[in-house]
């Protein structure tokens, strides 16, 4: 069958059109991923980004330790450290 020069030219614009609404849809499922993505993750990627680690602990204040009386010692009162704390 021969097709005619003006039909031939209508697939080629139907096939563009169809082309191109297969890409858009392509970007916005990726783009709806990546946002859906970044919304759970966000922050541990901004945390990465500035070199900070997001399973880092908050800073905890120093706990003195009590020092008995009847046994003084020469040594000066020593501050307790999360290592130590946690060996508890």
């Amino acid at each position: 069958m021969i097709v005619p020069g003006w039909a031939q030219n209508k697939e080629h614009i139907m096939l563009a059109v169809f082309a191109t609404l297969t890409f858009l849809i392509a970007v916005w499922l990726c783009t709806t991923i990546v946002a859906g993505m970044l919304e759970q993750s966000g922050h541990k990627i901004l945390a990465a980004m500035n070199g900070r680690s997001p399973l880092a602990s908050v800073p905890v204040p120093p706990v003195w330790l009590r020092v008995s009386q009847r046994y003084p010692s020469l040594q000066r009162p020593m501050r307790a450290q999360a290592g130590l704390r946690a060996a508890a």
